[in-house]
């Protein structure tokens, strides 16, 4: 078996898949390294050889975390690095190093995935887009705010707007003109999101050409489904990469 994570500033997506790479076996979101270890822990038939892992955390908050796992399951973890050039693909950051893991292991798989011209949209916290050619050149890419970011700052800035995540989630269920301040917020960033990688395809078709796939991932992806019908919606993406990035047997 190997376990798989994702470990962003907030939350640690994890996955568990036979050795073979072929059947996920269990997987989930957690908070922390504490909730990762029990959930683990938690596993049927557990029994993990190797493990990989990308991290857009500090390098010592990272080796806490692969150091716990370790002690637990006797596990040693390979953790996903930048590069130039990998899997086919060329880096397009001037410095390549700064381009995000995440980023860079999403634009992997999807190349490796599609195997032409493609844009990878990965909707989380902030929201993030990136172009890749035929011959496999990143063109880099855009970052903008994304449905959390901007309503917390429309939250801590405008003292009357004030509501739950209940409120949130039900007031995207229409996007009729607002009659509540949680609905026109929502909804106003929600157009706003959908502008964006709308934006983005009419970019890509500029320079890819009509013949591009386009995939979405991250937490909220779905939203944009329905203004995106041809994208292909992958949450475990990065996942995909990571396996190009850290090859296991």
């Amino acid at each position: 078996m190997i376990l798989e994570l994702d470990c962003g500033n907030s939350f640690i997506k994890w996955r568990v898949i036979d050795s073979s790479q072929v059947v996920v076996l269990a997987g989930g979101v957690v908070g922390s390294d504490e909730e990762l270890i029990s959930a683990l822990r938690g596993v049927d038939g557990l029994a993990l050889r190797n493990c990989r892992l990308v991290s857009v955390r500090s390098d010592d908050e990272t080796r806490s975390l692969t150091a716990r796992l370790r002690n637990a399951f006797g596990v040693h973890c390979v953790c996903a690095a930048p590069a130039l050039h990998m899997g086919g693909v060329r880096n397009g950051y001037s410095e390549y190093q700064r381009l995000g893991l995440d980023r860079w292991l999403a634009v992997l798989g999807a190349y490796n995935i599609a195997h032409k011209p493609c844009l990878v949209l990965d909707l989380g916290t902030a929201v993030t887009s990136d172009l890749v050619t035929a011959s496999g050149e990143h063109l880099g890419g855009f970052i903008c705010p994304g449905m959390p970011l901007m309503r917390n700052q429309l939250r801590t800035h405008t003292r009357r707007i004030r509501y739950d995540d209940e409120a949130a989630e039900k007031a995207l269920l229409d996007m009729a003109p607002g009659r509540s301040t949680v609905e026109a917020v929502e909804r106003g960033c929600l157009l706003m999101l959908r502008g964006f990688v709308l934006a983005q395809v009419a970019l890509a078709a500029e320079h890819l050409g009509e013949d591009f796939e386009v995939f979405l991932t991250g937490g909220d992806a779905l939203l944009v489904r329905d203004v995106l019908p041809r994208a292909r919606v992958l949450p475990d993406l990065v996942f995909a990469g990571l396996a190009i990035a850290c090859p296991l047997r």
